[in-house]
């Protein structure tokens, strides 16, 4: 039975397409795609940098994933969107190896170059995450 889960903490702003902000089936966890808004200050600006919008994204991830009662170490695939790829390959990667820095328990991964993101975001991120044991 799937368990559908809202995290009080990380709501989203009120004008948002509604949704769960994970969905828990089979020992997957589900997380839907982040921005890198505030959650605190949904409607505050986004960061100008990559590197720094990735740091909120994955705040966001790790927030989600912990009140799920599963940590982002548990991430066993990772889907990435970049609206200036190019750009911002190389600043998201550092980012990214930071939080993923096991090289023996990488997670699968595909990383998308799209148009654009809402908010005009430069990164999106959703995770796939299995229960351990």
């Amino acid at each position: 039975m799937p368990r559908y889960i809202k995290v009080a903490s990380a709501a989203p702003s009120p004008h948002s397409a509604r949704y769960s902000h994970a969905v828990e089936a089979n020992g997957f966890l589900f997380i839907t795609g982040q921005l890198p808004v505030d959650p605190a200050d949904p409607d505050a600006p986004l960061p100008s940098t990559i590197r720094a919008q990735a740091d909120v994204v994955f705040r966001n991830l790790i927030l989600i994933a912990e009140a799920s009662g599963y940590s982002l170490s548990d991430t066993v695939f990772a889907r990435i969107y970049l609206s200036h790829f190019d750009e911002d390959y190389e600043g998201f990667n550092q980012v990214y190896h930071w939080h993923f820095d096991d090289d023996a328990r990488m997670p699968g991964r595909t990383t998308v170059g799209v148009a654009t993101l809402g908010r005009n975001a430069r990164v999106e991120i959703d995770l796939t995450l299995a229960r351990r044991g």
